[in-house]
Protein backbone atom coordinates (compact mmCIF):
# COMPACT_ATOMS: atom_id res chain seq x y z
CA UNK A 1 0.00 0.00 0.00
CA UNK A 2 2.50 2.49 0.79
CA UNK A 3 4.53 2.01 -3.00
CA UNK A 4 0.97 2.93 -4.41
CA UNK A 5 0.01 6.10 -2.25
CA UNK A 6 3.37 7.71 -2.53
CA UNK A 7 2.88 6.55 -6.67
CA UNK A 8 -0.47 8.81 -6.26
CA UNK A 9 0.89 11.59 -4.47
CA UNK A 10 4.10 12.25 -6.19
CA UNK A 11 5.21 10.94 -9.78
CA UNK A 12 8.39 12.36 -9.97
CA UNK A 13 9.56 11.02 -6.33
CA UNK A 14 8.52 7.56 -7.42
CA UNK A 15 10.20 7.53 -10.70
CA UNK A 16 13.04 8.63 -9.42
CA UNK A 17 13.13 5.64 -6.20
CA UNK A 18 12.42 3.52 -8.49
CA UNK A 19 14.86 4.61 -11.30
CA UNK A 20 17.41 4.25 -7.62
CA UNK A 21 16.05 0.81 -6.73
CA UNK A 22 16.51 -0.31 -10.22
CA UNK A 23 20.89 0.87 -10.52
CA UNK A 24 21.03 -0.65 -7.23
CA UNK A 25 18.89 -3.83 -7.37
CA UNK A 26 16.85 -3.35 -4.89
CA UNK A 27 13.97 -5.43 -6.99
CA UNK A 28 12.21 -6.09 -3.41
CA UNK A 29 11.38 -2.47 -3.37
CA UNK A 30 10.25 -2.15 -6.85
CA UNK A 31 6.77 -0.73 -7.30
CA UNK A 32 5.85 -3.70 -10.41
CA UNK A 33 2.43 -3.27 -11.05
CA UNK A 34 2.94 0.99 -11.32
CA UNK A 35 5.90 0.33 -13.63
CA UNK A 36 4.20 -1.86 -16.38
CA UNK A 37 1.18 1.00 -16.15
CA UNK A 38 3.82 3.75 -16.46
CA UNK A 39 5.97 1.73 -18.99
CA UNK A 40 2.63 1.01 -21.19
CA UNK A 41 1.58 4.51 -21.24
CA UNK A 42 4.82 5.79 -22.02
CA UNK A 43 4.79 3.18 -25.17
CA UNK A 44 1.15 5.25 -25.99
CA UNK A 45 2.00 8.95 -25.59
CA UNK A 46 4.93 8.38 -27.83
CA UNK A 47 2.23 7.05 -30.98
CA UNK A 48 -0.27 9.93 -29.71
CA UNK A 49 2.86 12.60 -30.24
CA UNK A 50 3.44 11.12 -33.98
CA UNK A 51 -0.33 11.03 -34.52
CA UNK A 52 -0.68 14.32 -33.26
CA UNK A 53 1.74 16.40 -35.41
CA UNK A 54 0.67 14.03 -38.59
CA UNK A 55 -2.66 14.78 -38.53
CA UNK A 56 -1.66 18.79 -38.08
CA UNK A 57 0.57 18.48 -41.21
CA UNK A 58 -1.65 16.63 -43.19
CA UNK A 59 -4.78 19.21 -42.54
CA UNK A 60 -2.40 22.29 -43.27
CA UNK A 61 -1.39 20.27 -46.23
CA UNK A 62 -4.61 20.12 -47.79
CA UNK A 63 -5.30 23.76 -46.66
CA UNK A 64 -2.78 24.69 -48.14
CA UNK A 65 -3.39 23.10 -51.73
CA UNK A 66 -7.57 23.58 -51.16
CA UNK A 67 -7.33 27.28 -49.91
CA UNK A 68 -4.25 28.31 -51.33
CA UNK A 69 -5.83 32.09 -51.92
CA UNK A 70 -5.90 32.35 -47.97
CA UNK A 71 -2.49 30.90 -47.03
CA UNK A 72 -0.05 32.66 -44.36
CA UNK A 73 3.44 32.47 -43.36
CA UNK A 74 2.02 30.97 -40.18
CA UNK A 75 0.60 28.02 -42.93
CA UNK A 76 4.13 27.80 -43.45
CA UNK A 77 5.63 27.52 -40.35
CA UNK A 78 3.27 24.88 -39.12
CA UNK A 79 4.47 22.53 -42.28
CA UNK A 80 7.80 22.90 -41.54
CA UNK A 81 7.24 22.71 -37.14
CA UNK A 82 5.21 19.23 -37.55
CA UNK A 83 7.54 17.94 -40.50
CA UNK A 84 10.73 18.93 -37.61
CA UNK A 85 8.47 17.25 -34.43
CA UNK A 86 7.72 14.21 -36.88
CA UNK A 87 11.70 13.75 -37.61
CA UNK A 88 12.41 14.16 -34.10
CA UNK A 89 9.61 11.27 -32.65
CA UNK A 90 11.17 8.82 -35.33
CA UNK A 91 14.95 9.69 -34.38
CA UNK A 92 13.70 9.14 -30.98
CA UNK A 93 12.10 6.18 -31.35
CA UNK A 94 12.65 4.39 -34.45
CA UNK A 95 10.09 1.91 -34.28
CA UNK A 96 7.07 4.32 -34.52
CA UNK A 97 7.91 4.37 -38.55
CA UNK A 98 5.66 1.08 -38.64
CA UNK A 99 2.93 3.69 -37.75
CA UNK A 100 3.71 5.52 -41.09
CA UNK A 101 4.18 2.70 -43.11
CA UNK A 102 0.61 1.40 -42.25
CA UNK A 103 -2.51 2.50 -44.34
CA UNK A 104 -5.06 2.03 -42.14
CA UNK A 105 -3.26 4.17 -39.90
CA UNK A 106 -2.62 6.87 -42.16
CA UNK A 107 -6.40 6.43 -43.32
CA UNK A 108 -7.39 7.17 -39.50
CA UNK A 109 -5.56 10.55 -39.04
CA UNK A 110 -5.99 11.02 -42.93
CA UNK A 111 -9.72 11.39 -42.00
CA UNK A 112 -9.38 13.80 -38.97
CA UNK A 113 -7.22 15.92 -40.90
CA UNK A 114 -9.91 16.24 -43.67
CA UNK A 115 -12.62 16.75 -40.75
CA UNK A 116 -10.24 19.64 -39.35
CA UNK A 117 -9.66 21.10 -42.63
CA UNK A 118 -12.95 21.02 -43.74
CA UNK A 119 -14.20 22.90 -40.44
CA UNK A 120 -11.09 25.45 -40.62
CA UNK A 121 -11.62 26.36 -44.40
CA UNK A 122 -15.20 26.45 -44.09
CA UNK A 123 -15.62 24.24 -47.16
CA UNK A 124 -17.54 21.94 -47.98
CA UNK A 125 -16.01 18.16 -46.68
CA UNK A 126 -16.55 16.41 -50.33
CA UNK A 127 -14.33 18.42 -51.71
CA UNK A 128 -11.65 16.89 -50.15
CA UNK A 129 -10.19 13.38 -51.03
CA UNK A 130 -11.89 10.46 -48.93
CA UNK A 131 -8.53 8.98 -48.96
CA UNK A 132 -5.25 10.48 -48.22
CA UNK A 133 -3.98 12.04 -51.70
CA UNK A 134 -0.30 12.08 -50.86
CA UNK A 135 2.02 9.60 -50.07
CA UNK A 136 4.26 9.46 -46.76
CA UNK A 137 7.59 11.14 -48.56
CA UNK A 138 5.19 13.60 -50.53
CA UNK A 139 4.27 14.32 -46.55
CA UNK A 140 7.38 14.61 -44.91
CA UNK A 141 9.39 16.50 -47.76
CA UNK A 142 9.80 19.86 -46.66
CA UNK A 143 9.91 21.45 -50.48
CA UNK A 144 6.20 19.51 -50.77
CA UNK A 145 3.57 22.18 -50.76
CA UNK A 146 6.20 24.90 -49.41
Amino acid sequence: MKKVAHYEQDLLTWTQKQAEYLQKGHWSELDIENLIEELEALGRSEQKELSSYFQLLVMHLLKCQYQADKRTPSWNNTLSNCRDKIQDCLEDTPSLKRFLEDIEWIEKYYRRARRDAAKETHKSLQIFPTECPYKIAQILNPEFLS
